[in-house]
């Protein structure tokens, strides 16, 4: 072996003793994995796709949801952010600002009042 030359086990042309290590994902996907498990309620839709948001706060605090108060750096994907919204969009299609909110509005379970809990107790005839 010639010892005037850096040694380069992997011949990618990095010497090894100046090469940065490999990053070792297993432990981040294994965290990933366990919040999903964790959370099976949601999932990173909420925030637009991003899995390092606090999308398990999405129903709640919603800080990092799409819309929300705290803006993810470099989320710029329209796509996933229409469709945390219930809003989609498709390609060549003209953006009405408001009025595919206001269409999806219209038809919210929420907003129907038989979808309340006490709606039979408030819609019965007295005795």
């Amino acid at each position: 072996m010639d010892r005037t030359k850096p040694e380069d086990l992997n011949k990618n042309g990095i010497a090894d003793e100046i090469e940065p290590p490999i990053p070792d994902i297993s432990a981040g996907s294994q965290q990933l994995s366990e919040r999903l498990q964790n959370n099976r309620g949601t999932d990173p839709t909420l925030s637009g796709g991003d899995i390092d948001a606090r999308w398990e706060d999405a129903e709640s605090g919603g800080d990092e949801t799409v819309g929300g108060s705290t803006a993810t750096p470099g989320r710029n994907d329209l796509d996933e952010i229409g469709k945390a919204m219930g809003v989609a969009y498709a390609d060549g299609e003209v953006l009405r600002v408001g009025q595919k909110e206001e269409d999806r509005d219209k038809h919210r379970w929420e907003l129907d009042p038989a979808s309340s809990e006490d709606y039979a107790d408030r819609t019965r005839e007295p005795k």
